[in-house]
């Protein structure tokens, strides 16, 4: 396995090859890992991200997965790297870590099977898909201004070749707590069928990267925490959480709320529980039964 990485170098962007403790540049400047200034390790022109895919996950939301993946689009602004700032706007309280394994794309790709999906990947990353339940009365579904605001999309610290994504360990922690803790073998969909999937009718091009999923215990962070995923062989992603320095517009749009299924879906779906009403059947079926 070889690990990419692409930092700042005297100001500019530079792809650098880690060894240990140093990062070496094709032109034999080094840096210490530690002293880099991180960049995302890939260039994307799509971020694609499965709603659900992990059992624990699933069986979290009290919901049965359907026969194919569904899926969501971050935009590229939301993109964020190791150590970057993971902005919290203010009016907005419900803001949630979801740790995750990116697939980054190597070869333009288009109308593959999933047997065929490998020669397409360059490697793998870590990534976070935090999202701002605030908005998810009105974009459970499409999930854009949930998943789609500034810096909510941070990869990195490398992009890692040649790594199997069988029986990894993933997990993410909060000020050095572990909240999420899952094998990939949860996961009902593999790397290469997500990848075979997206690609039967859109063209995935070099730099693309695709979300895999995150397992049980999604919880809300708050502004100063430090949030770290760990992925067995890929390192670990480290952010911070900061308040915005301004307010979501309260004269145009759609406001944050506070809705059952918001505080709900950020404190741990335990819609039973709160005995208001099953959760939300825009994509899924419930496997409670409606309470009267």
């Amino acid at each position: 396995m070889t690990e990419y990485r692409r930092i700042l170098l005297d100001g500019a962007p530079v792809q650098v090859t880690r060894h240990g403790d140093e990062l070496a540049a094709p032109d034999g400047r080094v840096v210490g890992v530690d002293d880099a200034i991180h960049l995302p390790p890939c260039e994307p022109t799509k971020i694609v991200c499965v709603h659900l895919n992990y059992d624990s996950r699933t069986r979290e939301f009290m919901t049965r997965l359907p026969a194919a993946p569904t899926y969501f689009h971050k935009p590229i602004t939301a993109l964020n790297a190791h150590r970057g700032a993971v902005v919290r706007p203010q009016r907005c309280k419900w803001l949630n870590y979801e740790g995750e394994i990116v697939i980054v794309i190597g070869r333009t790709c288009r109308n593959i099977s999933p047997d065929e999906a490998a020669d397409y990947i360059a490697g793998y990353t870590v990534g976070n898909d935090y999202g701002l339940h605030d908005f998810r009365d009105t974009d459970a579904g499409s999930m854009l201004r949930v998943k789609g605001a500034d810096t909510l999309a941070p990869i990195g610290p490398g992009l890692v070749t040649d790594w199997d994504f069988r029986g990894k360990q993933i997990r993410t922690l909060v000020n050095g707590e572990v909240k999420q803790d899952a094998s990939t073998d949860e996961m009902e969909w593999d790397m290469h069928y997500l990848v075979a999937d997206i690609a039967r009718t859109i063209t995935l091009v070099p730099g693309d990267i695709l979300f895999s999923g995150t397992p049980a215990n999604s919880r809300t962070v708050y502004p100063g925490d430090v949030v770290e995923v760990e992925v067995e062989g890929l390192g670990r992603l480290t952010n911070t959480i900061v308040e915005g320095p301004t307010p979501v517009r309260d004269d145009v749009g759609a406001q944050p709320t506070e809705s059952e299924e918001v505080i709900s879906t950020a404190q741990g779906g335990d819609w039973e529980f709160r005995g208001i009403r099953t959760p939300s059947k825009d994509l899924y079926p419930s496997t409670i039964e409606e309470k009267q």
